[in-house]
């Protein structure tokens, strides 16, 4: 006959399911494409466990790799009709330009908003609208800095044609930068994201530019910073 919990038994479980949500809730979970990195660095720490400068080594790589491809929960708004930041980092950008050519979408006007990510940034991608995926276009190219005004036209970048359900185009292009070299987009054309949705990942350092129509309010500033998936960029007219 099993024995029934006693009061201290129930309050130490309580306290213990208490610190297990907690940590859940501090330490962000990690994106899949950085498994095999932090894999590789407890690999390295395990082969070397009798020597301390290479167990430290693996350790180190392990717990940067984990920190670099994080993956924070985020609550994007809840108004219709906004356009939200594609992925954290720096606005650097704010300008009248033609859409990304190789997405073929109507030659008119569009604002685009640059964000560069430095490498202490959170890299997942986020849609930057909820709606359908018309295109996907992968351009190969240079790796210059992602901060450079150029690296739109010239770097290696993957372009996305969002389409929402009022039929507004918004377009997101992730840009490969000088230490980024390898980007990871995980949605086709035809697939449907929500608002916010992780879609896609850039390697160590790189830029995201997002598209929307000229008419649009922008709702940022250069040198703000920007929270992937809830920073409001612009409202759509």
């Amino acid at each position: 006959m099993a024995r029934p919990a006693r009061p201290a038994d129930a309050a130490n479980e309580s306290e213990f399911s208490r610190f297990v949500e907690l940590v859940r809730s501090t330490v962000p979970p990690v994106h899949s494409a950085g498994l095999p990195f932090i894999a590789g660095g407890l690999g390295v720490a395990a082969a070397g466990r009798k020597h301390r400068w290479l167990r430290n080594t693996g350790l180190t790589a392990a717990g940067a790799c984990a920190l670099f491809f994080r993956h924070p929960p985020r609550v994007p708004p809840t108004r219709p009709g906004v356009v939200v930041a594609p992925a954290d980092g720096l606005v650097t950008l704010i300008e009248q330009v033609r859409p990304p050519a190789e997405l073929n979408m109507p030659d008119v006007p569009m604002t685009r908003i640059s964000i560069f990510l430095s490498i202490f940034d959170a890299h997942v991608q986020r849609a930057p609208v909820g709606g359908d995926v018309l295109t996907v276009k992968y351009r190969p190219g240079q790796f210059q800095s992602a901060d450079k005004d150029s690296a739109s036209e010239v770097n290696e970048c993957n372009a996305v044609w969002f389409r929402t359900a009022e039929g507004v185009d918004v377009a997101a292009v992730q840009i490969a930068g000088l230490i980024a070299r390898r980007i990871v987009c995980s949605v086709s054309a035809g697939d449907k994201v929500g608002l916010g949705e992780t879609y896609g990942l850039i390697r160590f350092g790189s830029r995201l530019d997002t598209y929307f129509p000229q008419d649009s309010r922008v709702m940022v500033e250069l040198g703000q910073r920007a929270i992937g998936g809830e920073t409001v960029l612009a409202e759509l007219s």
